[in-house]
This record gives C-alpha cells, sequence and structure tokens, in this order.
C-alpha cells in the first residue's frame, strides 16, 4: 500500500478549531474533500485545504496514483506549544492569554478498488 503524506507543524490555530473541521474530512476521498473544505464555514478549513493539497502534489511527484481518486486514510492533530502572554487588568492584576498552536498530520492512500468475492460453490 503505497501513502503520500503531508506535515503541517506550528500552525497558530488551536487544536480544537482544527479538530472540527478534520472530522468532517476524515475517511472521504481527496477531490471530496477538497470541494467540502472550501464550502466549510469554519476559519481552519482553508488551513486544512492548503495541507491536503500538498499532499495531493507529494502523491503526485512520487508517482504514486491519481491525487484526486485517493482516500485520507488518517489525519491527526496534536497540540503544539503554547505562548503565554500577559493582559493588564484593573487594579495591577494581570490575565494570561495562552495563544495555542497545533501540528497537522495528513496521510492520503490509494483507495481501495472493489474486490468481488466468488461465490462458494457447494458440490453436493
Amino acid at each position: 500500500m503505497t501513502e503520500a503524506k503531508a506535515i503541517l507543524r506550528y500552525s497558530r490555530v488551536s487544536p480544537r478549531k482544527v479538530k472540527r473541521v478534520i472530522d468532517t474530512i476524515r475517511g472521504k476521498k481527496a477531490g471530496d474533500a477538497m470541494i467540502s473544505l472550501r464550502f466549510l464555514p469554519h476559519g481552519p478549513a482553508k488551513t486544512v485545504a492548503k495541507l491536503l493539497k500538498s499532499a495531493m502534489a507529494n502523491a503526485e511527484q512520487k508517482k504514486v496514483a491519481d491525487p484526486d481518486s485517493m482516500k485520507i486514510s488518517k489525519v491527526v492533530v496534536g497540540q503544539g506549544p503554547v505562548m503565554k502572554r500577559m493582559m493588564a487588568r484593573a487594579m495591577g492584576r494581570a490575565n494570561i492569554i495562552k495563544k495555542r498552536t497545533s501540528h497537522i498530520t495528513l496521510i492520503l492512500e490509494e483507495s481501495e478498488k472493489l474486490k468481488v468475492i466468488p461465490k462458494h460453490r457447494d458440490n453436493s
């Protein structure tokens, strides 16, 4: 089984927001996922679409298969480092603002052809 992979690290979007997007495309064909990402209203959809396009380009360069017919076999999002910032509040206090980052991994795989299973003949 041949596969093509693309990894985006240190993306400046929260993993929780990315997870909402990748759950909609998991298991779809790459071409169908690209269309659905184009019409999603969520912000990280544009980032995930660029990552999917990169994985499709990697598949084309490796001459694995037709990128549009490949299936998204695995999409994983993990938390990256958190940048901490301070925001001044009343009476000399401060709040911590956490700017989260995420690492996204997308793996494309050749879609399985429908296998025809021969019927079992009973010789009785």
